[in-house]
């Protein structure tokens, strides 16, 4: 056809059990606790993609994907004579096609317009068992659709070497249906402007600045229960009356270069949030309470970033390369169940990163070292705050070997510092605006080293 074409599959399998014994004896031996936890996920995925130019000016790009997943998940709980079992089983699935015409009207002025369709469904079945009794559980078996499509258009503009402007205006619409224990039809509309510009301000630093609206994607784990018997937190209910999270973002950042390929990069951004999606309770007509995923209100959320690329060949050292990343992170947002001022769950407030890296063409080898932060998080539910915590960093060091043309070996040794993990999680009784606190869950996980092996065999031309 004149074109070029590219054609990916991917099958993935993952069987994972886990078991947890647990005896309590503060402030009285009070037994024994045991938790399964065993699932099984299925998943497949085809894509393809077509290039081709008409000319030197115009180009077209087709993409389309599809991805299946099959997941059955059981969770048994045990302690005290008493005994609690989830079920879930869900399948899903999703279709993607986008096309995009590119056209170089000149040197100083580009222009892309397209569209993407994509059709999302789910059908997932859930049980949940207290000593032998099925107990009600909100949002159990439901089969999910989401239509969504998106056309788009896009200009960029050099009105001067220095200045770079690029513009570009979305509109996305989607029509979400729910059948089973949640019956719904809603159809959703957003317009998606942006505005990012860029001056190079003198050779090597550059300062962008960019205003954006932000509308984020569904996740369908939202959608269906879920269950966590070992901590304490109990069964979930899914949620397909969900809106997508929207933000007004403005984002300004300033890059220094420096020895051809070194940069430094500092990054503010601010989001103005309309439908956080965060945790809430569902009240039943029993008198039962839920916790589930649900819009919780407008919020903020601010983001600094520092990225840093250091090569060391200036210092003779040849294929050498330092790379490092910190964020630090704000938000604000009011929590459904006491009505008070909280940051948003499981946003992590500082986190940071680095990578070393040493290639040595000559022998085919390269090796180095990936450094990554300790880092805390809170999650917040109607009757539970948990906080988790890596109490230190996590090192990884890493050997690649070339044996042949095609035919590479990579070895990785992960958790040096054998990173261990704390888990705290105060439940109470009740809703925590009425409830008391009953117990803190609180646990001090250590894992140890694991070995990674990769062999990538490359066949054909």
């Amino acid at each position: 056809l004149g074109g070029r074409i590219a054609i990916n599959g991917r099958a993935f399998w993952d069987s994972w059990k886990s078991e947890d014994t647990a005896r309590y004896t503060q402030p009285a031996d009070l037994g024994t606790s045991n938790s399964t936890d065993p699932y099984d996920d299925f998943q497949t995925e085809l894509g393809a993609r077509y290039d081709r130019s008409f000319g030197a000016r115009t180009k077209l790009e087709v993409v389309g994907l599809r991805t299946d997943r099959d997941y059955h998940a059981f969770d048994l709980f045990q302690f005290g004579g008493d005994t609690s079992l989830f079920r879930n089983k869900r399948t899903l699935s999703e279709t993607i096609g986008r096309t995009v015409v590119k056209y170089q009207q000149s040197p100083t002025m580009s222009f892309e317009v397209g569209g993407e369709g994509a059709l999302n469904k789910l059908d997932t079945h859930s049980r949940d068992f207290e000593n032998g009794i099925d107990t009600p559980l909100p949002a159990a078996d439901v089969r999910v659709k989401e239509t969504r499509g998106e056309a788009f258009t896009k200009a960029v503009w050099r009105p001067r070497p220095a200045w770079t402007v690029n513009a570009s205006l979305r509109y996305e619409a989607s029509r979400i249906t729910s059948d089973g224990d949640v019956a719904l039809e809603k159809t959703l509309g957003f317009l998606k402007p942006r505005v990012a510009v860029s001056w190079d301000a003198r050779p090597g630093t550059q300062l962008r600045v960019r205003v954006e609206r932000v509308v984020g994607q569904l996740n369908v784990d939202d959608f269906v229960a879920g269950a966590d018997f070992a901590s304490g937190t109990g069964v979930s209910a899914g949620n397909p009356d969900l809106n997508p999270e929207q933000a007004w973002v403005a984002e300004a950042a300033l890059e220094q270069r420096f020895w051809k390929s070194g940069a430094v990069t500092i990054t503010y951004r601010h989001s103005e949030l309309k439908d956080v999606i965060d945790r809430g309770p569902v009240f039943l007509p029993t008198g039962e309470v839920f916790d589930q995923p649900t819009n919780i209100g407008d919020g903020t959320k601010d983001e600094l970033t520092g990225t840093m690329n250091l090569p060391f060949d200036r210092f003779g050292w040849r294929g050498a390369l330092l790379r490092g990343e910190i964020n630090k992170r704000w938000s604000k947002v009011t929590d459904p169940t006491t009505l008070t001022s909280r940051t948003i769950s499981k946003l992590r407030p500082l986190e940071w990163e680095a990578h070393f890296s040493q290639d040595l063409p000559s022998s085919g080898v390269s090796f180095g070292a990936d450094v990554f932060s300790g880092w805390s998080q809170k999650s917040y539910r109607f009757n539970y705050i948990s906080d988790v915590k890596l109490h230190n960093a996590y090192l990884t060091t890493w050997i690649e070997k070339r044996l042949a043309p095609d035919l590479v070996v990579r070895a990785e040794l992960q958790n040096w510092t054998e990173r261990g993990i704390r888990i705290a999680t105060q439940i109470y009784d009740g809703p925590r605006n009425t409830g008391s606190a009953l117990y803190t869950d609180d646990r001090d996980l250590t894992p140890g080293k694991s070995l990674y092996i990769r062999v990538r065999k490359t066949f054909g031309g």
